[in-house]
């Protein structure tokens, strides 16, 4: 494929804390319109790269690109502009529990667009419907269930219609059915919206389920790329290992 067809890219990137090296020179490239899964045991450097991917902490070699503009270089004031182009649904879904499910939905279309306050609130209302959540507008976070909680943060990560979603363990804390629901509705955003998703997961089956392209981190490093079939035939135990596991990690 054309660099032009990948929207992420990876060029050597390392990065440490103290004296751990949780990346090391990682190279990877994610195309447009694709469902892209990091996998590894905890504290391969998942979260971290997914957090590179926006900016929220930088490499100390490499360089990261989205949608072909290099954002290891740029200063803070600078990536607001990228970030309105990825999606970020965080682990522990980071709702603020002061404000409604609404107005959380609603809090990126304040800040980042010119809508009028009815636009606004009949767009987060859309938002929620595409989750499930229609009916909960304004319900504060704390009194939903995890589940409902993970699809609220899904509805505000989508609030200004992102190409990119970065998805950070989708299944965590939430029994099977659950999980099995986040996952079609990534699916159905994939398919139906063209986002390019890269969901980084624990979860195999749900892995299996998502990705077109699945990726292994270990101590640092990548250790097999492909799809699940090609990773099913693996000679690397660590692999071997993790593909064959029900709940990895």
């Amino acid at each position: 494929m054309k660099d032009n067809q990948f929207v992420i890219r990876l060029e050597q990137v390392s990065k440490s804390f103290g004296n751990k090296r949780v990346l090391d020179q990682v190279s990877f490239r994610v195309a447009r319109g694709s469902a892209f899964c990091i996998l590894g045991r905890s504290g391969t450097g998942k979260s971290v790269t997914l957090k590179l991917m926006i900016g929220l902490i930088r490499p100390e070699q490499g360089k990261i690109f989205i949608a072909d503009q290099e954002i290891t270089g740029l200063e803070s004031r600078e990536l607001p502009p990228v970030r309105k182009a990825v999606g970020f649904l965080f682990q522990s879904a980071a709702l603020f529990d002061s404000i409604s499910v609404g107005e959380n939905v609603a809090f990126p279309l304040r800040r980042h667009t010119n809508k009028s306050e009815k636009e606004i609130q009949e767009y987060a209302h859309k938002k929620l419907e595409q989750v499930g959540l229609e009916n909960e507008y304004d319900r504060l976070p704390a009194d939903l269930s995890g589940g409902m909680r993970k699809r609220a943060a899904l509805a505000r990560a989508l609030a200004l219609d992102p190409p990119i979603l970065l998805v950070d363990e989708p299944s965590a804390g939430l029994d099977p059915i659950t999980s099995a629901e986040i996952d079609n509705l990534l699916l159905r955003l994939n398919s139906e919206k063209d986002t390019t998703l890269v969901v980084v997961t624990h979860n195999i089956p749900s892995a299996r389920r998502i990705g077109d392209e699945l990726l292994v981190l270990h101590e640092g490093h990548i250790i097999a790329q492909g799809t699940a079939n090609e990773l099913d035939q693996s000679e690397h135990k660590v692999v071997r290992e993790f593909m064959r596991s029900i709940q990895a990690g």
